[in-house]
């Protein structure tokens, strides 16, 4: 409505717009034909002032009555245009007319319009207030049933019984609930949160527990993966271990035999081991059976022969030759050097033998009371120097 009202507006401005244009032509067409009257009137006077003064100006007088008529003709047509524009304005007037008819029709239609809509905020705001009033009541009861039952309103729904209620049997069930309900005794109100603490805290174990049992089950695999390779590299060493054992044997005894064995167990890792050994001239008997020196000897062969297998870069002996006699430290020593291929030694000793055998030899002294001097011999230099004197 209110657009066809802004429409209409828009037409009734456009018809008094051509209400004023049409009255300004109509003066002006009205003030144009008062001019051509008094000129009409003045070509009169000025023609009975030439009929007056003067008969033989035919001529002249036959030009102001053309004049004149032509005046008269425009006359003629500006009456006609200004009936023209009279009937225009006539039209015009009719239509603002009935456009003022509709717009009064269009303003009562309004005000009705606002009446009703007065009228329908009226009950709206009465039915708001009705409606408040209802969810003040609803919210009410559902609190004092939760107070009173501790039931939401949906719970309550799915313990409805079917069919017609008793209240009288109602309120006695009540009695009876509560009766029990106080029979029980002190409730925890607290029981709720520390469940959830002791089920949080209990789901927080359980997680480390599965990794760990995860963790256990990984590491068991492992475990087992290395003890399958333990056994079998061990098996190998053992074997590479006992044969140059054997020749590293006959070597430093010059001849017998030396030999290792594993005691009877369930699991080769947990087996003993058994060096057996037979110097020359004596029967195969456990190395415990054998004299220091021949024990010494024994141990340095085996030494040596897992030295050989796998050479360490660097080595040091602390007077491991100390109980043999001198024939065993001097094959004992040259053995040593032949060593020293892949591995340095350092060699505490007391024996000749071993000395001889060295690259250099380094001693401390004591000339002085208190007072300690290092002493030290390259005896790869002299010999260098033997060898050059003798060439």
């Amino acid at each position: 409505m209110r657009k066809e009202l802004a429409a209409k507006n828009t037409i009734l401005e456009e018809i008094n717009i051509n209400i004023s244009n049409i009255k300004q032509k109509h003066q002006f067409i009205a003030e144009k034909i008062n001019v051509l009257i008094d000129a009409i009137e003045g070509l009169n006077n000025e023609l009975k002032g030439i009929v007056a003064n003067s008969t033989n100006n035919t001529g002249e007088i036959g030009a102001k009555e053309e004049a004149i008529a032509n005046a008269n003709k425009q006359i003629d047509e500006q009456k006609l245009l200004i009936d023209t524009l009279n009937k225009e304005i006539e039209e015009a007037k009719e239509t603002k007319e009935k456009q003022n008819k509709e717009h009064k029709e269009f303003f009562e239609k309004r005000e009705a319009l606002s009446e009703r809509i007065s009228a329908l905020d009226k009950e709206i705001y009465r039915l708001s207030s009705q409606k408040e009033g209802l969810e003040e009541k609803r919210e009410n009861k559902e609190r004092y049933m939760w107070d009173e039952y501790e039931l939401t309103y949906r719970n309550a729904l799915e313990v409805k019984p079917e069919g017609e209620i008793n209240k009288s049997d109602v309120k006695e069930n009540i009695l009876n609930i509560r009766k029990e309900m106080r029979s029980l005794g002190d409730v925890n109100i607290n029981a709720i949160e520390e469940f959830k603490e002791i089920n949080e805290r209990y789901q927080f174990m359980k997680n480390q527990h599965d990794d760990l049992m995860e963790a256990k089950e990984n590491l068991l695999q492992i475990i087992d993966e290395l003890e399958v390779g333990m056994r079998k590299q061990f098996k190998e060493k053992f074997a590479e271990i006992k044969k140059e054992f054997d020749i590293v044997f006959k070597e430093l005894f010059g001849g017998g035999k030396g030999t290792i064995e594993l005691t009877e167990a369930d699991d080769i890792l947990d087996a003993g081991i058994n060096i057996i050994s037979q110097p020359p001239g004596k029967k195969l008997q456990n190395m415990m059976q054998l004299s220091g020196g021949e024990k010494a000897l024994t141990a340095i062969s085996l030494m040596f022969a897992i030295q050989n297998l796998k050479p360490s870069p660097f080595c040091l002996l602390d007077e491991i030759e100390a109980a043999l006699d001198g024939s065993n430290v001097i094959r004992f020593a040259e053995y040593l050097h032949k060593l020293t291929e892949n591995t340095q030694f350092i060699v505490i000793t007391h024996r000749r033998g071993t000395m001889n055998c060295a690259d250099r030899l380094y001693g401390i002294t004591m000339q002085e009371k208190g007072i300690s001097t290092l002493v030290s011999v390259d005896l790869l230099d002299k010999d260098l120097e033997a060898d050059n004197q003798s060439a």
